[in-house]
């Protein structure tokens, strides 16, 4: 079982990295705008599907830009088919994570705080 597992973790890394090149470079929706990166991608066992974590930072609007990245699911995951080796090409599930929001908010309240010590 640690074999397959240690597969499933590869795939997700490389599915992370090559939708990263993408959403660079070759995704040309004008509504998907900001800084879009990808956190994270976990992948199903049976690769039918993976759950793409994504963090939008100075997006125009953010819901917007979740609904260009879900409307150019298709579109990537025929780029993942092209370049990844795999029997399956999962369907893509954008989520958001807000996670990088959330770390900045805390960093800027501690240097309030800071500030206000001072």
């Amino acid at each position: 079982m640690p074999k397959n597992n240690n597969r499933l973790e590869r795939v997700n890394e490389e599915i992370k990295k090559e939708l990263s090149h993408i959403i660079s470079f070759e995704l040309k929706n004008p509504e998907a705008t900001g800084m879009i990166s990808v956190t994270k991608v976990k992948v199903t066992p049976d690769l039918k599907y993976a759950k793409v974590y994504v963090s939008i930072l100075n997006a125009k609007n953010v819901q917007k830009t979740m609904e260009a990245l879900k409307q150019s699911a298709g579109f990537m995951r025929s780029q993942i088919a092209k370049t990844i080796n795999l029997r399956i090409t999962p369907e893509l599930v954008f989520e958001l994570d807000d996670s990088l929001a959330y770390g900045a908010k805390i960093e800027s309240i501690l240097k309030e705080l800071k500030k206000e010590e001072n």
